[in-house]
């Protein structure tokens, strides 16, 4: 087990949409996942935010109030998400000290296949939810900053590269 590097946006592979997993055993990578996002200490993390272009996230909503709820998914997808939308603030590993308002469905249905290769499926609400689509969104190149205004995402982002100089 080991923690791996965590990219820093504007790194070029966050922009990029990963590949899917398929029947790929990716237990080793997964606990250097695990590993790493409570070391950082956050509640998600995405494959391409350590480098690896695979749909693959890691995410433990629980974790920092004393509720260990690990969960590893492997080739993720939404199969149903509420209409109603929630807003609210999202950080990012990637790129830190540069919160977001993001609107979000208030619930979704995920469907990822686990480390033992069953499909499983769940019902996510709130910010089980908002995580699952902030890592989602990772596998697919996009970041907060693509999520909110042009106005707003100038202000952050701007403010962000500027402190990174």
């Amino acid at each position: 087990m080991s923690v791996l590097p965590i990219l820093i946006w504007p790194d070029p592979r966050l922009s990029q949409v990963c590949v899917p997993v398929g029947a790929e055993d990716l237990s080793g990578l997964i606990t250097d996942m695990f590993e790493t996002m409570y070391d950082a200490p956050g509640r998600g993390l995405a494959a391409p935010q350590v480098g690896v272009l695979k749909r693959v996230f890691v995410m433990d909503c629980g974790w920092k109030d004393g509720e260990m709820m690990p969960l590893a998914c492997i080739d993720p997808e939404i199969i149903e998400a509420s209409e109603e939308v929630a807003v609210g603030p999202e950080g990012c590993l990637s790129i830190p000290d540069a919160p977001a308002e993001v609107a979000r469905p208030a619930w979704v249905v995920l469907r990822w296949t686990g480390l033992d290769g069953a499909v499983q499926q769940r019902r996510l609400d709130g910010f089980e939810a908002k995580c699952a689509l902030h890592e989602l969104d990772h596998l697919d190149g996009k970041v907060i900053f693509d999520r909110i205004s042009t106005e707003d995402r100038a202000r952050i982002e701007g403010a962000y590269l500027e402190a990174r100089q």
